[in-house]
């Protein structure tokens, strides 16, 4: 019980940081929670090219750019891609299924048929100028093989793989070529322990599992070769560092986490101990990376992908980890950033070892020379030429000690990035220089269900550039590839590979869009959005990284017109589309700034438009929208508003408002309600054929109504006198075919009748109501049935009492829109031409700030309904 408590104490505070994290900003010192700019779905990809083979799961790629080959690693195949262009048809292929045989006996092991018993390809890198080497799981027996790279065919035998690549597909798993030497990690033989093993050449070498296991139920993620051995004072050795999560073997201060992210060395010439550690590492040594928000106590303790940017040497080589929660119900990721230098140094301090059973700092003397370090002049001036010369005392001392007791902190000690509601699962990062002569970083993060984000580096804090949908039906990204010559980004998953551009400068399509989008690829020329690496005279070009707000010339761009005329009471949308998600838009009237937040203003703006209630004389006039961005106002949508008086329903009197006129040239400026006046645009049309359209209209709306209502009369007395019918042919409960069920007395004399209500919209809508039980009572955009209890002793011939008076229908539940913010549904019932819809009403709460909604989901019924009754062929002249 003591335990429980525990438990569901930890859980509550877990609950409760992640709801202070999700529900409150961050302050401006620590702005994590980066919103993506733009959004762009697969069918706006520019420049992209897609490859799709016969097999499925292409999750190994090996981009060489010397060459412009882009290998790739299917289930059951292999490609050697074009680089250049990865759809143009002159490939290669080497199909490399596994036999039947073999998939037999994967199934005899129990093993999956859809997805286990076949051969993935794992491993695929250069072996040689020549060769490549490959390995595969092959239905659970793996099996390598050398590729002859020009002919690209096998050129020898397979080989026993079992010690080189893991049995299951699913299990993590990473490895390197190293001048003909083989690392890798994984979990290799079936029911294995995970492992760190050079496999060739002689004499193999892994981890220790007695009386210290080194590792314990690791995931890896990743490798990287650093030679620290180029240029070295101290005559070190190159390092292969391998980074993943394992199980916490130390005390952590937070007992719910179970799991702990690791970086681990290896030094390239070890070769094992002479007596202890024969055929052991006698190198190893590994530390506990951490990726925390310190202000939430938030720790991101899962690794998922690891980026090595290379510097001038070893010491100023970074790297990038995508870090995660344990708790796969709650999406959230990180990104941090590491130096290698500061890795060193955690592996130069103090150890971590085993006492009382639970590790604990090691504060005994430390023999010399330093356990687990690779061997360097120091040694070498005492006679220790390789690891098989290191003393025993050392050697079991590093068996004892592989864990450091230091932590490997981010720079900065905070994530670059955090993502709410996002798995990022792969990183790549390229470096690109700007106008302003800085170079930023650009991290291209791919999700868990097949998007691309684009994030750039600004002095500390990140940027999203854009969101790519690179995948149409969601899914992971396993795999991904980064050509620097080529500019492009080699994206893998289940379904195929996805070559995008470092960028589309040619989606901007204004001198502040391109500004504003803070993309170092790209600048202003004064007539396009260019790329800046295209270019040799780049005196002219505008670009603005640092603020994205400076070098556009106002009246720049374009402005898109409408123009409407409407009927006095009916409801209008203008609608104001902005490209960028960080933009709030921004209305006038004549000069004047629409306050559109309290329904009885006549106004309600959301992210998508603004809606006028109940159209009146007065609001007639010049309507501008305005997409506000960092402190500056572009114009991007421009409306000529003519209210109509009803010449079936009077109006009050009001003064008719002048509109001001605007012409089509684009206006930008800082956030402001002061407006100039610009030149006037096209006149409207002439009032009279409108009110003869109207007119029209009104007629075909009367007639519908008598023949929809006659129609709707007649159903409803068939469904009461078949409803009154099957009540007294059968006794007790049943359930009619349709799902309506029907309640009585079966011992009762008196029968009960129930009256079938519908709650329509006065039988105009743009088909009539169907009468039957099979309709669906969750699509109530023109009403609903309802069926009202009642006790009443009369014959089916006779005619039925007097209903009661309508009820109002139902509230319905909040709904939750694209951008996260809700409104509730529906309140009030309008006007719009003959067709009625449901009024969105937000009831602002008291003491908050008024927030933008969208439209979307209220006006798809108008919009639906427009296309089979409008009647003016001219869209510009008529209400949405």
């Amino acid at each position: 019980m003591k335990n429980q408590t525990s438990g569901q104490c930890v859980l509550l505070l877990l609950v409760t940081r992640l709801s202070q994290l999700w529900a409150f900003p961050f302050s401006p010192s620590l702005d994590l929670d980066v919103t993506p700019r733009t959004t762009v779905f697969s069918k706006g990809l520019l420049g992209s090219a897609r490859f799709t083979g016969s097999s499925q799961n292409y999750s190994t790629l090996l981009l060489e750019q010397e060459t412009g080959q882009l290998y790739v690693g299917g289930r059951g195949a292999l490609y050697a891609l074009n680089a250049s262009n990865i759809s143009t048809p002159a490939n290669y292929t080497i199909d490399w299924d596994s036999s039947p045989e073999q998939k037999k006996q994967c199934l005899n092991k129990g093993r999956d048929n859809q997805t286990e018993c076949y051969n993935h390809i794992r491993f695929l890198q250069r072996y040689n100028e020549t060769h490549l080497y490959v390995c595969g799981t092959n239905a659970f027996r793996p099996l390598c093989a050398y590729i002859d790279a020009e002919r690209f065919n096998f050129s020898s035998g397979f080989e026993e793989g079992r010690d080189r690549c893991p049995y299951d597909p699913s299990k993590k798993y990473t490895g390197l070529l190293v001048d003909g030497e083989m690392f890798t990690a994984s979990q290799y033989e079936f029911r294995s322990s995970p492992d760190v093993r050079r496999n060739f050449p002689f004499p193999t070498l892994r981890t220790e599992e007695a009386p210290t296991r080194w590792l314990l139920e690791a995931d890896f993620v990743g490798s990287v070769l650093l030679k620290e051995s180029f240029n070295s004072s101290i005559g070190d050795d190159d390092k292969i560092y391998f980074f993943f999560t394992e199980k916490s073997q130390e005390q952590i201060t937070y007992p719910s986490q179970t799991k702990v992210a690791r970086v681990a060395r290896v030094c390239k010439g070890d070769w094992g101990g002479q007596r202890t550690l024969q055929r052991k590492w006698t190198t190893f040594l590994k530390a506990r990376m951490v990726c925390s928000v310190p202000e939430y106590e938030l720790h991101l303790n899962i690794l998922r992908s690891v980026f090595v940017l290379h510097g001038q040497d070893a010491h100023s080589s970074i790297f990038y980890g995508v870090f995660g929660l344990e708790w796969k119900n709650i999406k959230a990721s990180g990104i941090c950033q590491y130096a290698f230098s500061d890795v060193q140094k955690v592996f130069d301090g103090p150890y971590m070892e085993v006492q009382d059973s639970k590790w604990r700092e090691f504060t005994g003397k430390v023999p010399e020379p330093r356990p687990g370090s690779c061997i360097t002049d120091l040694h070498r001036s005492q006679s220790i030429n390789s690891s098989r010369d290191l003393p025993d005392n050392i050697l079991t001392f590093a068996r004892r000690h592989p864990l450091m007791a230091t932590q490997v902190y981010p720079i900065g000690l905070r994530p670059l990035m955090f993502k709410r509601s996002i798995n990022y699962v792969k990183i790549a990062v390229h470096k690109a220089p700007a106008l302003d002569g800085n170079i930023y970083t650009i991290l291209f993060l791919g999700t868990d269900d097949g998007w691309l984000h684009r994030a750039v580096d600004i002095n500390g804090e990140m940027h999203i550039i854009e969101e790519l949908q690179v995948f149409d039906k969601p899914q992971p990204i396993e795999s991904m590839a980064i050509s620097s010559a080529l500019q492009s980004i080699y994206v893998g998953s289940d379904s195929g590979v996805v070559q995008v551009p470092m960028s589309a400068c040619q989606r901007y399509l204004s001198c502040y869009d391109c500004v504003l989008a803070r993309d170092p690829f790209c600048a202003w020329d004064g007539r396009a959005c260019v790329e800046i690496s295209s270019l040799r005279q780049k005196s002219n070009l505008v670009q603005d990284i640092l603020r994205g707000t400076r070098g556009c010339k106002d009246h720049s761009g374009n402005v898109v017109y409408r123009r409407r005329s409407v009927m006095s009471g009916d409801d209008v949308l203008l609608q104001c589309e902005l490209r960028s998600n960080l933009a709030t838009p921004r209305w006038t009237l004549n000069g004047q700034e629409i306050q559109g937040y309290d329904l009885n203003s006549g106004y309600r703006i959301g992210t998508d438009g603004l809606l006028i209630i109940g159209a009146r004389v007065r609001q007639s006039g010049s309507y501008r929208c305005f997409a506000v961005e960092n402190s500056v106002s572009v114009l991007v949508y421009l409306y000529t508003v003519k209210v109509h008086t009803d010449p079936y329903f009077p109006v009050e009197p009001t003064a008719t408002t002048n509109p001001t006129t605007v012409s089509s040239s684009s206006f930008f400026s800082t956030s402001s309600p002061t407006e100039q006046p610009l030149p006037s645009p096209p006149a409207p049309l002439p009032p009279k054929p409108e009110f003869q359209t109207y007119r029209h209209m009104e007629a075909v709306y009367i007639s519908l109504v008598a023949i929809l209502g006659g129609l709707c009369l007649v159903l409803s007395v068939v469904l009461l006198y078949v409803s009154f019918c099957t009540r007294r042919a059968s006794r007790g409960p049943k359930f009619s075919q349709q799902g309506l069920r029907v309640l009585g007395e079966p011992d009762s004399k008196r029968s009960s009748l129930f009256e079938l209500k519908t709650i329509s919209s006065h039988c105009n809508g743009r088909q009539a109501r169907r009468s039957t039980f099979t309709h669906s009572f969750d699509d109530m955009g023109d009403g609903f049935f309802q069926i009202v209890p009642g006790e009443i002793h009369m014959s089916p011939c006779k005619t039925p009492p007097p209903a009661p008076p309508l009820p109002m229908p139902p509230p319905l539940p909040d709904v939750d829109y694209a951008n996260g913010l809700s409104a509730t549904l529906p309140s009030v019932l309008r006007k719009m031409n003959g067709n009625s819809y449901m009024l969105l009403r937000q009831g602002d709460p008291e003491g908050m700030s008024p927030l933008y909604h969208s439209f979307t989901e209220e006006l798809n019924r108008i919009l639906e309904k427009r296309k089979h009754t409008q009647l003016d062929l001219e869209p510009d002249e008529s209400s949405i």
